[in-house]
Protein backbone atom coordinates (compact mmCIF):
# COMPACT_ATOMS: atom_id res chain seq x y z
CA UNK A 1 0.00 0.00 0.00
CA UNK A 2 1.46 3.61 -0.74
CA UNK A 3 0.33 6.17 1.48
CA UNK A 4 0.75 10.39 1.56
CA UNK A 5 3.41 12.11 2.76
CA UNK A 6 2.42 15.63 4.85
CA UNK A 7 5.21 17.90 6.17
CA UNK A 8 4.20 20.52 8.29
CA UNK A 9 6.54 23.05 9.13
CA UNK A 10 10.00 20.52 9.52
CA UNK A 11 13.02 22.19 11.85
CA UNK A 12 16.43 20.67 11.90
CA UNK A 13 19.27 21.73 13.61
CA UNK A 14 23.00 20.19 14.76
CA UNK A 15 23.76 22.19 17.19
CA UNK A 16 23.34 25.88 17.19
CA UNK A 17 23.40 25.33 13.14
CA UNK A 18 19.67 25.40 11.66
CA UNK A 19 19.72 23.06 8.76
CA UNK A 20 16.06 23.44 7.45
CA UNK A 21 14.59 26.09 9.07
CA UNK A 22 10.43 25.68 8.57
CA UNK A 23 9.56 23.42 5.75
CA UNK A 24 6.37 21.89 4.88
CA UNK A 25 5.36 20.33 1.60
CA UNK A 26 2.65 17.15 0.55
CA UNK A 27 3.70 14.37 -1.16
CA UNK A 28 0.59 12.90 -2.83
CA UNK A 29 0.13 9.07 -2.69
CA UNK A 30 1.80 7.21 -5.63
CA UNK A 31 3.79 10.30 -7.24
CA UNK A 32 7.48 10.35 -8.01
CA UNK A 33 8.76 13.61 -5.77
CA UNK A 34 12.15 14.27 -6.39
CA UNK A 35 14.06 17.10 -4.14
CA UNK A 36 16.82 18.90 -6.10
CA UNK A 37 19.21 21.01 -4.94
CA UNK A 38 22.89 21.84 -4.21
CA UNK A 39 25.02 20.23 -2.15
CA UNK A 40 24.11 20.84 1.48
CA UNK A 41 20.89 22.33 0.90
CA UNK A 42 19.38 19.62 3.35
CA UNK A 43 17.62 17.42 0.89
CA UNK A 44 19.16 14.20 2.26
CA UNK A 45 18.46 15.90 5.76
CA UNK A 46 14.73 15.77 5.06
CA UNK A 47 14.96 12.62 3.52
CA UNK A 48 16.56 10.64 6.44
CA UNK A 49 14.12 12.69 8.72
CA UNK A 50 11.19 10.86 6.89
CA UNK A 51 12.96 7.75 6.92
CA UNK A 52 13.45 8.38 10.43
CA UNK A 53 17.63 8.45 10.75
CA UNK A 54 17.69 11.94 11.96
CA UNK A 55 15.86 13.58 14.75
CA UNK A 56 12.86 15.94 13.98
CA UNK A 57 13.77 19.69 15.92
CA UNK A 58 10.40 20.51 15.17
CA UNK A 59 6.85 20.13 12.92
CA UNK A 60 5.30 17.16 12.27
CA UNK A 61 5.69 14.31 9.81
CA UNK A 62 2.07 12.12 8.60
CA UNK A 63 2.09 8.98 6.38
CA UNK A 64 -1.32 9.68 5.05
CA UNK A 65 -3.16 10.14 9.17
CA UNK A 66 -0.53 8.52 10.82
CA UNK A 67 1.95 11.03 12.47
CA UNK A 68 5.43 9.28 12.81
CA UNK A 69 7.94 11.79 14.05
CA UNK A 70 8.51 9.59 17.06
CA UNK A 71 7.99 6.54 14.96
CA UNK A 72 10.59 3.70 14.81
CA UNK A 73 12.26 3.27 11.50
CA UNK A 74 11.97 -0.22 11.40
CA UNK A 75 8.16 0.65 11.54
CA UNK A 76 7.20 3.09 8.89
CA UNK A 77 7.36 0.43 6.17
CA UNK A 78 10.25 2.28 3.74
CA UNK A 79 12.21 0.91 1.20
CA UNK A 80 15.47 2.07 0.85
CA UNK A 81 17.94 2.68 -1.91
CA UNK A 82 21.09 4.09 -1.26
CA UNK A 83 24.27 6.16 -3.65
CA UNK A 84 26.86 2.86 -2.58
CA UNK A 85 24.17 0.10 -3.48
CA UNK A 86 24.89 -0.96 0.51
CA UNK A 87 24.01 -4.67 -0.94
CA UNK A 88 25.76 -7.53 1.05
CA UNK A 89 28.85 -9.19 -0.96
CA UNK A 90 28.76 -11.83 0.86
CA UNK A 91 25.32 -12.77 -0.37
CA UNK A 92 24.10 -13.91 -3.82
CA UNK A 93 21.81 -11.86 -5.92
CA UNK A 94 18.69 -13.93 -4.42
CA UNK A 95 19.89 -14.11 -0.86
CA UNK A 96 20.26 -10.01 -1.16
CA UNK A 97 16.94 -9.37 -2.15
CA UNK A 98 14.79 -12.02 -0.03
CA UNK A 99 16.61 -10.19 3.00
CA UNK A 100 14.11 -7.58 4.62
CA UNK A 101 11.41 -10.76 3.70
CA UNK A 102 13.79 -13.00 6.24
CA UNK A 103 13.95 -10.49 8.55
CA UNK A 104 9.80 -10.31 8.13
CA UNK A 105 9.88 -13.71 8.94
CA UNK A 106 8.15 -14.81 5.64
CA UNK A 107 8.24 -18.06 4.81
CA UNK A 108 10.49 -19.69 2.41
CA UNK A 109 8.52 -20.45 -0.63
CA UNK A 110 6.85 -17.38 -0.56
CA UNK A 111 9.97 -15.33 -0.12
CA UNK A 112 11.71 -17.56 -3.00
CA UNK A 113 8.41 -16.65 -5.27
CA UNK A 114 8.43 -12.45 -4.02
CA UNK A 115 11.84 -11.84 -5.04
CA UNK A 116 11.90 -13.58 -8.19
CA UNK A 117 9.22 -11.59 -8.98
CA UNK A 118 11.02 -8.43 -8.53
CA UNK A 119 14.12 -9.87 -9.83
CA UNK A 120 12.28 -10.28 -12.93
CA UNK A 121 10.88 -6.91 -12.90
CA UNK A 122 14.45 -5.30 -12.82
CA UNK A 123 15.86 -7.81 -15.08
CA UNK A 124 18.09 -9.39 -12.97
CA UNK A 125 16.99 -12.48 -12.46
CA UNK A 126 19.34 -14.67 -15.08
CA UNK A 127 22.08 -13.20 -12.06
CA UNK A 128 20.22 -14.65 -9.39
CA UNK A 129 22.76 -17.21 -8.30
CA UNK A 130 25.80 -14.96 -8.49
CA UNK A 131 28.34 -12.74 -5.96
CA UNK A 132 27.86 -8.79 -6.50
CA UNK A 133 31.33 -8.63 -7.35
CA UNK A 134 30.71 -10.19 -10.70
CA UNK A 135 27.92 -7.36 -10.89
CA UNK A 136 28.13 -4.13 -12.65
CA UNK A 137 27.26 -1.06 -10.82
CA UNK A 138 24.14 -0.93 -12.98
CA UNK A 139 23.34 -4.72 -12.27
CA UNK A 140 24.02 -4.21 -8.83
CA UNK A 141 22.10 -1.49 -8.51
CA UNK A 142 18.88 -2.70 -10.09
CA UNK A 143 19.42 -5.45 -6.86
CA UNK A 144 19.31 -2.83 -4.21
CA UNK A 145 16.05 -1.21 -6.13
CA UNK A 146 14.46 -5.06 -5.90
CA UNK A 147 15.63 -5.71 -2.67
CA UNK A 148 13.60 -2.08 -1.25
CA UNK A 149 10.66 -2.94 -3.39
CA UNK A 150 10.33 -6.80 -2.15
CA UNK A 151 8.74 -5.49 1.20
CA UNK A 152 6.27 -3.74 -0.37
CA UNK A 153 7.02 -0.83 1.27
CA UNK A 154 4.49 2.32 1.64
CA UNK A 155 7.50 5.07 0.73
CA UNK A 156 10.06 4.41 -1.54
CA UNK A 157 13.21 6.44 -0.44
CA UNK A 158 16.24 6.72 -2.79
CA UNK A 159 19.10 9.12 -1.72
CA UNK A 160 21.36 10.10 -5.14
CA UNK A 161 20.93 6.61 -6.16
CA UNK A 162 22.75 7.02 -9.94
CA UNK A 163 25.64 9.31 -8.95
CA UNK A 164 28.20 6.45 -9.23
CA UNK A 165 27.05 5.45 -12.29
CA UNK A 166 28.91 6.51 -15.61
CA UNK A 167 26.43 9.05 -17.50
CA UNK A 168 25.62 6.31 -20.44
CA UNK A 169 24.29 4.00 -17.46
CA UNK A 170 22.29 6.96 -15.41
CA UNK A 171 20.57 7.59 -18.24
CA UNK A 172 19.73 4.28 -18.43
CA UNK A 173 18.79 3.38 -14.84
CA UNK A 174 16.63 6.75 -14.40
CA UNK A 175 14.75 5.08 -17.43
CA UNK A 176 14.50 1.68 -15.81
CA UNK A 177 13.78 3.33 -12.49
CA UNK A 178 10.66 5.32 -13.19
CA UNK A 179 9.27 2.64 -15.44
CA UNK A 180 9.24 0.47 -11.93
CA UNK A 181 7.89 3.26 -10.36
CA UNK A 182 4.83 3.44 -12.43
CA UNK A 183 4.69 -0.17 -12.69
CA UNK A 184 4.54 -0.66 -9.32
CA UNK A 185 2.57 2.69 -7.98
CA UNK A 186 4.22 3.21 -5.17
CA UNK A 187 4.85 6.74 -3.62
CA UNK A 188 8.99 8.09 -4.17
CA UNK A 189 10.67 10.41 -3.02
CA UNK A 190 13.81 10.69 -4.56
CA UNK A 191 17.02 13.09 -4.21
CA UNK A 192 19.59 14.15 -6.83
CA UNK A 193 22.00 17.27 -7.47
CA UNK A 194 21.35 16.18 -11.09
CA UNK A 195 18.72 18.66 -12.93
CA UNK A 196 18.23 17.01 -15.64
CA UNK A 197 18.24 13.45 -14.26
CA UNK A 198 15.09 15.44 -11.89
CA UNK A 199 13.54 16.67 -14.92
CA UNK A 200 13.37 12.61 -16.76
CA UNK A 201 12.14 11.17 -13.91
CA UNK A 202 9.69 13.19 -11.70
CA UNK A 203 6.20 14.30 -11.52
CA UNK A 204 7.02 16.92 -9.33
CA UNK A 205 10.22 18.71 -8.21
CA UNK A 206 10.97 20.84 -5.00
CA UNK A 207 14.43 23.03 -5.74
CA UNK A 208 15.50 23.36 -2.18
CA UNK A 209 17.90 26.03 -1.23
CA UNK A 210 19.55 26.43 2.49
CA UNK A 211 16.47 23.87 3.64
CA UNK A 212 14.24 26.19 2.03
CA UNK A 213 12.02 25.00 -0.39
CA UNK A 214 12.35 27.99 -3.53
CA UNK A 215 9.62 26.36 -5.85
CA UNK A 216 7.96 23.24 -6.05
CA UNK A 217 5.74 22.14 -9.24
CA UNK A 218 5.84 20.10 -12.19
CA UNK A 219 9.27 19.77 -14.36
CA UNK A 220 7.88 22.20 -17.39
CA UNK A 221 6.15 25.20 -15.10
CA UNK A 222 9.88 25.13 -12.75
CA UNK A 223 11.81 25.55 -16.12
CA UNK A 224 9.40 27.95 -17.62
CA UNK A 225 8.76 29.89 -15.18
CA UNK A 226 10.70 29.79 -12.46
CA UNK A 227 9.98 31.42 -9.18
CA UNK A 228 12.93 33.24 -8.44
CA UNK A 229 16.40 33.72 -9.77
CA UNK A 230 18.26 30.99 -8.20
CA UNK A 231 15.79 27.98 -9.81
CA UNK A 232 16.21 29.93 -12.98
CA UNK A 233 20.04 29.42 -12.80
CA UNK A 234 20.08 26.61 -11.42
CA UNK A 235 17.41 24.44 -13.28
CA UNK A 236 19.19 24.77 -17.06
CA UNK A 237 21.32 27.06 -18.23
CA UNK A 238 20.15 31.11 -18.42
CA UNK A 239 22.01 33.89 -19.90
CA UNK A 240 21.33 36.98 -17.20
CA UNK A 241 21.36 40.40 -18.71
CA UNK A 242 20.55 43.42 -16.15
CA UNK A 243 17.94 45.94 -18.00
CA UNK A 244 15.06 48.15 -16.72
CA UNK A 245 11.13 47.06 -16.84
CA UNK A 246 9.15 50.27 -17.94
CA UNK A 247 5.34 51.53 -18.24
CA UNK A 248 4.56 51.78 -22.17
CA UNK A 249 1.08 52.86 -24.14
CA UNK A 250 -0.55 49.07 -23.25
CA UNK A 251 1.63 47.64 -21.32
CA UNK A 252 5.37 46.78 -20.45
CA UNK A 253 8.38 46.70 -21.93
CA UNK A 254 12.24 45.73 -21.32
CA UNK A 255 14.51 48.55 -21.91
CA UNK A 256 18.47 47.45 -22.44
CA UNK A 257 21.58 49.22 -21.67
CA UNK A 258 21.83 50.63 -24.90
CA UNK A 259 18.34 51.67 -25.22
CA UNK A 260 16.89 49.08 -27.21
CA UNK A 261 13.28 47.91 -25.95
CA UNK A 262 11.18 45.04 -26.96
CA UNK A 263 7.15 45.14 -25.75
CA UNK A 264 7.32 42.65 -22.53
CA UNK A 265 3.82 41.69 -22.12
CA UNK A 266 3.93 38.26 -19.65
CA UNK A 267 4.56 40.64 -16.40
CA UNK A 268 1.81 40.17 -13.37
CA UNK A 269 1.36 43.59 -13.12
CA UNK A 270 2.99 46.64 -15.25
CA UNK A 271 5.06 49.30 -13.45
CA UNK A 272 4.13 52.75 -12.38
CA UNK A 273 7.46 53.75 -13.14
CA UNK A 274 11.13 52.19 -14.73
CA UNK A 275 12.21 49.36 -12.25
CA UNK A 276 15.46 47.37 -12.23
CA UNK A 277 15.31 43.96 -13.12
CA UNK A 278 17.35 40.65 -14.13
CA UNK A 279 16.48 39.51 -17.46
CA UNK A 280 16.60 35.35 -17.72
CA UNK A 281 17.23 33.72 -21.05
CA UNK A 282 17.80 30.70 -21.84
CA UNK A 283 20.42 29.83 -24.69
CA UNK A 284 17.72 29.51 -27.36
CA UNK A 285 15.98 32.70 -26.55
CA UNK A 286 18.33 34.80 -27.45
CA UNK A 287 18.91 35.19 -31.54
CA UNK A 288 22.22 36.22 -33.27
CA UNK A 289 21.55 38.86 -35.88
CA UNK A 290 24.13 40.48 -38.22
CA UNK A 291 22.07 43.70 -38.75
CA UNK A 292 19.29 46.08 -37.32
CA UNK A 293 18.29 46.51 -33.81
CA UNK A 294 19.08 44.95 -30.72
CA UNK A 295 22.18 44.53 -28.29
CA UNK A 296 25.70 44.92 -29.27
CA UNK A 297 27.64 42.13 -29.01
CA UNK A 298 31.22 40.41 -30.58
CA UNK A 299 31.39 36.47 -31.02
CA UNK A 300 34.25 35.32 -28.75
CA UNK A 301 33.61 31.62 -29.90
CA UNK A 302 31.61 29.22 -31.55
CA UNK A 303 31.02 25.04 -30.97
CA UNK A 304 29.50 23.40 -33.76
CA UNK A 305 27.41 20.40 -33.07
CA UNK A 306 25.53 19.81 -36.45
CA UNK A 307 22.09 20.76 -35.66
CA UNK A 308 22.67 23.34 -33.72
CA UNK A 309 25.68 25.68 -32.91
CA UNK A 310 26.47 27.33 -29.66
CA UNK A 311 27.92 30.83 -29.90
CA UNK A 312 29.55 32.74 -27.27
CA UNK A 313 29.41 36.32 -27.14
CA UNK A 314 30.64 39.17 -25.48
CA UNK A 315 27.41 42.17 -25.27
CA UNK A 316 28.76 45.54 -25.00
CA UNK A 317 27.94 46.02 -21.64
CA UNK A 318 30.81 43.24 -20.43
CA UNK A 319 28.66 41.21 -19.70
CA UNK A 320 28.52 37.39 -21.96
CA UNK A 321 25.87 34.70 -22.80
CA UNK A 322 25.74 31.46 -24.46
CA UNK A 323 23.01 31.12 -27.65
CA UNK A 324 21.89 28.15 -29.17
CA UNK A 325 20.98 28.92 -32.75
CA UNK A 326 20.50 26.56 -35.16
CA UNK A 327 23.47 25.99 -37.51
CA UNK A 328 23.48 28.00 -40.69
CA UNK A 329 24.11 25.91 -43.96
CA UNK A 330 26.24 28.31 -45.65
CA UNK A 331 28.47 29.00 -42.49
CA UNK A 332 29.36 29.89 -38.97
CA UNK A 333 29.97 32.98 -37.48
CA UNK A 334 33.68 33.30 -36.38
CA UNK A 335 35.20 34.81 -33.70
CA UNK A 336 35.28 38.94 -33.56
CA UNK A 337 32.01 39.19 -35.94
CA UNK A 338 29.88 41.92 -34.63
CA UNK A 339 26.47 41.49 -34.31
CA UNK A 340 23.02 42.19 -32.49
CA UNK A 341 20.73 40.31 -30.09
CA UNK A 342 17.16 40.15 -30.16
CA UNK A 343 15.24 38.65 -27.36
CA UNK A 344 12.17 35.99 -27.78
CA UNK A 345 9.95 37.87 -25.17
CA UNK A 346 7.62 35.42 -25.06
CA UNK A 347 9.42 32.77 -23.73
CA UNK A 348 12.60 34.63 -21.20
CA UNK A 349 11.86 35.63 -17.30
CA UNK A 350 12.21 38.92 -15.44
CA UNK A 351 12.90 39.14 -11.78
CA UNK A 352 13.66 41.97 -9.56
CA UNK A 353 16.37 43.37 -9.09
CA UNK A 354 16.46 43.46 -5.50
CA UNK A 355 14.19 40.53 -4.47
CA UNK A 356 14.97 38.50 -7.37
CA UNK A 357 11.69 37.01 -7.01
CA UNK A 358 9.86 36.50 -10.51
CA UNK A 359 7.61 38.99 -11.66
CA UNK A 360 6.13 37.05 -14.22
CA UNK A 361 2.53 35.58 -14.97
CA UNK A 362 1.97 32.04 -14.52
CA UNK A 363 4.43 31.11 -12.10
CA UNK A 364 2.90 28.35 -10.29
CA UNK A 365 4.92 27.46 -7.12
CA UNK A 366 3.20 25.17 -5.29
CA UNK A 367 5.52 26.01 -1.96
CA UNK A 368 3.38 28.57 -1.49
CA UNK A 369 0.21 27.25 -1.10
CA UNK A 370 1.08 24.17 1.50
Amino acid sequence: MSVGIQIQNAVKRYGEKTIIPDLSVNIRNGEFFTLLGPSGCGKTTLLRMIAGFNTIEGGSFYFNDTKINDMDPGKRNIGMVFQNYAIFPNMTVRKNVEFGLKNRRISREKSRAEADKFMKLVHVDEYADRMPDRLSGGQQQRVALARALVIRPDVLLMDEPLSNLDAKLRVEMRTVIKRIQREVGITTVYVTHDQEEAMAISDRIAVMSEGVIRHCGKPKDIYQRPADLFVATFIGKSNLINASLIPVSGGAAIRFANGYTVPFANVAQVPAKERKIVLSARPEELLVNLKGEGIRAVIRDSVFLGLNTHYFVEMETGEEAEIIQESRIDSILEPGTNVRLTLNADKANVFDFESQKSLMCGVHNEAEVQ
